[in-house]
């Protein structure tokens, strides 16, 4: 009897460790031999080489997705409670309108923008400065101008396509 309980208590203080670091994740930093650093997150490792802990977070695992709730029958569906938000046909396409509208005010300005960006890029690319030999450093001086083009650009396609899904 007295066996099984020393078997019993091995395993416990086994286990113990282990499960105390269930939801704990500890990254060490290391130095080897030749000097470079090295990180790991393996403990046994970082006691044997001395290591110091660079980070440690506690990991909590998400809660489990809700089950959907079931579709009311359908003689239920008609007896809705008052005050229950229903969206009719002429709303949702008063909704889709004014969405339309927006976007479309969120277009022009944009088109606007990439002229305004398009034309301070060409101002920019006649002048040149004498500190500016070297060609890098005008690109350098000119990749802002060329940022800004590409970012107008990029949200004028994004704009129509958000068009193209409400036509």
């Amino acid at each position: 009897m007295h066996r099984r309980w020393a078997w019993l208590l091995a395993g416990a203080l086994v286990a113990a460790p282990a499960l105390a670091q269930n939801g704990v994740t500890e990254i060490w930093k290391c130095r080897d031999a030749e000097g470079r650093w090295t990180y790991t997150n393996d403990k046994h490792e970082a006691e044997r080489k001395k290591c110091e802990v660079v980070t440690r977070q506690i990991n909590i695992a998400p809660a489990p997705p809700r089950a959907a709730p079931a579709a009311p029958p359908p003689a239920a569906a008609a007896a809705r409670p008052n005050g229950f938000p229903r969206e009719t046909a002429t709303e949702r396409a008063k909704r889709a309108d004014s969405s339309r509208e927006i976007l479309e005010k969120e277009l022009a300005t944009e088109e606007a923008s990439l002229a305004k960006a398009r034309q301070e890029l060409a101002a920019q690319e006649e002048v040149r400065y004498g500190n500016e030999r070297n060609y890098a450093r005008v690109l350098e001086r000119l990749q802002p101008y060329k940022d800004k083009v590409e970012t107008h650009e990029k949200n004028i396609e994004a704009l129509k396509r958000e068009l193209n899904k409400l036509r």
